[in-house]
């Protein structure tokens, strides 16, 4: 088991670093890194890894919403998130993402090493540092949460580029779609989530883990 093909997708390449030499240390084989969402789904298709470990906020593709593809691409494989989000609701959209682990940034030395054994024997590992009634309790999350389950995975993309600074024309130019089709979107995603603003927008995506701060 300690021979599985690990990839690992986070924005920090410290964090990369770190993760790599510890898991190597283990007997784990880490046969590759990203450092955005995007890429991500790229490398997962071209080295077809038995478990990705992948941060929540990424650029250009948050990890919700490359876990939702990566289930798709590559159902076999094992997503576990590995985060900085000691939230239960965060917790909550990552295994209802496809995720089959969540544990913490902090506590990634002590607790990977069996999270990635829980998940490669087809179970699932939530970090004991987020309360067991917390998470059971996210299941009835509030009314924002349940928004932004509601949104495409276009409509995410859309959200997450223009909270990460971007433009109308660059996000076009980025998801090879029209204008017209980002402004769509965009209008779209405001009313679902009854805001108003591009800044208010920016501010919702960031709280919800679509953006980073």
């Amino acid at each position: 088991m300690q021979s599985a093909r690990i990839l690992l997708a986070d924005d920090h390449p410290l964090v990369l670093q770190g993760l790599q030499k510890l898991l190597e240390g283990e007997g784990f084989n880490v046969v590759a890194t990203a450092e955005n969402g995007r890429d991500l789904l790229e490398v997962a298709q071209r080295h077809r890894p038995d478990v990705i470990i992948l941060d929540i906020s990424m650029p250009l593709l948050n990890g919700m919403a490359a876990a939702r593809q990566l289930k798709k691409l590559l159902p076999q494989c094992k997503l576990i998130f590995l985060t900085m989000h000691a939230d239960a609701t965060y917790a909550r959209e990552a295994f209802d993402a496809g995720g089959s682990g969540y544990l913490l940034k902090r506590s990634a030395a002590s607790e990977l090493k069996e999270a990635i054994m829980m998940v490669l024997k087809g179970r699932r590992y939530l970090t004991p540092l987020i309360p067991h009634d917390d998470f059971i309790l996210s299941e009835t999350s509030s009314g924002k949460s349940l928004k932004l389950g509601s949104l495409t995975l276009r409509q995410r993309e859309v959200l997450q580029l223009l909270a990460e600074g971007h433009s109308v024309k660059e996000i076009a130019s980025a998801l090879n779609i029209s204008v017209k089709t980002v402004e769509f979107h965009k209008a779209r995603v405001m009313d679902q989530l009854g805001i108003h603003t591009t800044a208010a927008l920016t501010k919702y995506a960031m709280n919800h883990g679509l953006a980073a701060r």
